[in-house]
């Protein structure tokens, strides 16, 4: 029988705070019996598994995510747009890396299907590129252009891999702009026109 005031809801939400403080890695269905003061059973009866646990994370993180990008995008196109969300997208990487970090697992189908966070992520991506007129397959092409820069850049500013003294959000600008560029003037190949 589940522990008297715990709840899938506030373990999960337990999860994903301890995700972001300890990192992805060391969240265990243990460390969250820890932080309510309770022994690892009495979780059962609301997560079955680390992987389980992950999972709820996953879609707990997603759910936020895709409300911070719906949110940074609202009323834009083209590169106001871009920039909105790859700023929201940096953001939430940087102050949320557990979080994050579930967001980029590799669900089970079911599970999935029917996140409705990560099925707001993978639209709001198609619908912020779409406004440089971008077709199939080019569009998928530059979504995960564009998804690999903001996850590379946020995953080293996470691990503060980047040592230069140049001001880091000038660098960010910068890569924004080269982005812009780029998708502005996606090669299109075998006669395809925009």
């Amino acid at each position: 029988m589940p522990r008297q005031g715990l709840t899938t809801e506030r373990v999960s939400e337990a999860a994903a705070e301890l995700a972001d403080s300890l990192g992805l890695e060391r969240l265990t269905v243990a460390a969250v019996a820890r932080h309510f003061g309770v022994a690892d059973a009495s979780l059962y009866g609301h997560v079955r598994s680390r992987e389980a646990l992950l999972h709820k994370v996953a879609v707990l993180g997603a759910a936020a995510f895709g409300d911070r990008l719906a949110l940074a995008v609202a009323g834009r196109s083209g590169r106001q747009a871009l920039i909105g969300f790859a700023d929201a997208y940096r953001a939430f990487a940087v102050a949320h890396p557990g979080q994050y970090a579930a967001t980029q697992l590799q669900l089970p189908a079911d599970i999935g299907k029917s996140s409705v966070g990560h099925l707001r992520m993978i639209e709001l991506s198609y619908a912020t590129l779409r406004g440089y007129g971008l077709k199939e397959p080019y569009l998928t092409d530059a979504i995960r252009f564009v998804r690999s820069t903001l996850h590379g850049f946020a995953a080293l500013e996470t691990a503060e891999g980047f040592g230069h003294p140049r001001d880091l959000d000038a660098s960010w600008r910068g890569v924004l702009d080269a982005i812009h560029i780029a998708l502005s003037n996606w090669e299109m190949t075998e006669g395809e026109q925009r």
